[in-house]
């Protein structure tokens, strides 16, 4: 019998990923949602053909696209599980779930799943990537995603949310290339959001992003008031060596190595590069308004 819980799965050309991230949940959740910025491939064939609702916006970033769907797609069910399109449910997330979501009480309004992270095929166990909670289903009408670019997170403006041990697993199928040129893009946004601790030329929404809980809001805290305040590529450097010995990280082995050092120190690095070159673009303005529109000129993105 399939649970009372609608998927939301935002999309842009993944047809590698999408049959098995709906086959992941369709047996579990009475419906099945993709949301898409208008893909050149043939998601959209794969998913109607799988018997998911297809729905098309302009993507502006996850948090209003995620969003959007929330204010204009008919969703009926009581529970609401986001999704993303290269990763899938496992076995006991969903058994978890079955039992779960009819006995929670009403003050329960959401449920932190545990997130598994796959490196060229490797389960990255260490260094601080597992467990990782993620708030990724809540009830109907009680939370949102905070609007930000990057490390946005679902908040809820009402009731607590419990812990499960089933996990989502993130497993993406592309190239290294494709996966570089996606973390250049990520130091872009990752560069604005530490940019605007200095500047506040991007809105917040300070009445959902206090609602922020469990691990997110401890690792936000640790990036807002110690990480920010390092200096540049000293940072990333520290940071690799928390992930790669402090939290046993070199027990991945030689692809352990390759992520920890992209993702916790080269990736970083871009990030402190960018905030020069932006910096640079800024010079004296202290305008927020005017440096907004010199990002948003320089970086193409509609901010």
């Amino acid at each position: 019998m399939k649970a009372d819980i609608t998927a939301i799965i935002l999309t842009f050309n993944e047809s590698q990923h999408i049959k098995r991230c709906i086959e992941s949940v369709r047996d579990f959740c009475s419906d099945v949602v993709v949301v898409d910025s208008f893909s050149t491939d043939d998601t959209q064939t794969i998913a109607e053909n799988l018997g998911a609702r297809f729905y098309q916006h302009a993507f502006v970033n996850h948090a209003s696209q995620f969003n959007w769907a929330l204010d204009n797609i008919d969703i009926s069910t009581e529970w609401i599980f986001r999704i993303d399109a290269d990763e899938y449910a496992e076995a006991d997330l969903k058994r978890e779930l079955a039992g779960a979501l009819p006995q929670a009480d009403a003050e329960v309004c959401g449920f932190f799943v545990r997130r598994k992270y796959v490196f060229l095929g490797q389960w990255i166990r260490r260094g601080a990537m597992y467990p990782i909670d993620v708030l990724r289903v809540f009830r109907r009408g009680s939370g949102r995603i905070e609007q930000r670019w990057m490390d946005e997170h679902i908040v809820l403006e009402r009731g607590r949310a419990a812990r499960l041990q089933g996990n989502i697993v993130d497993d993406n199928l592309n190239s290294v290339g494709w996966w570089v040129d996606k973390h250049n893009k990520y130091a872009t946004l990752e560069m604005l959001e530490l940019l605007n601790l200095k500047y506040g030329f991007l809105p917040g929404d300070a009445s959902m992003a206090q609602h922020v809980a469990g691990q997110a809001k401890l690792k936000r805290w640790i990036k807002t008031v110690i990480y920010a305040k390092l200096p540049f590529f000293v940072r990333p450097l520290l940071y690799f060596l928390y992930r790669y010995f402090l939290k046993l990280g070199f027990l991945d082995g030689v692809k352990g190595f390759a992520f920890h050092f992209m993702q916790g120190c080269w990736y970083r690095c871009l990030v402190d590069l960018k905030i020069l070159e932006a910096e640079r673009w800024i010079g004296t303005e202290q305008d927020a308004t005017a440096i907004k529109e010199i990002l948003k000129r320089k970086t193409g993105l509609r901010l």
